[in-house]
């Protein structure tokens, strides 16, 4: 599968092409998910508080938050919150906390 500049992937055609184009690249998105469990300090995030202030799609938030959570940077608090479907979630926070 090619990937665009920014290491987005797309299949062989124009049309996935200048789709992938104007996503975000991967690592946009992990900083961005990276700073706004940070910036929240312990009261940190769940997925679904993620996806809905970055406005991002579930499978592209939780594939970032997993990848935070790999590289040390986040980590789980402990704690759990809940969301809409009224369960009970993973609250997320900055690993040095």
């Amino acid at each position: 599968m090619p990937y665009n500049r920014r290491g987005v992937p797309y299949s062989n055609s124009t049309s996935s092409k200048d789709a992938a184009d104007k996503l975000p690249s991967r690592s946009t998105c992990w900083a961005e998910v990276y700073r706004y469990i940070a910036k929240r300090g312990a009261h940190g995030a769940t997925c679904e508080e993620v996806e809905m202030h970055l406005a991002m799609r579930h499978q592209t938030a939780s594939a970032r938050i997993r990848e935070l959570v790999s590289g040390g940077r986040i980590r789980n608090s402990g704690g759990r919150r809940e969301n809409s479907s009224e369960r009970t979630a993973i609250v997320w926070v900055k690993a040095s906390q």
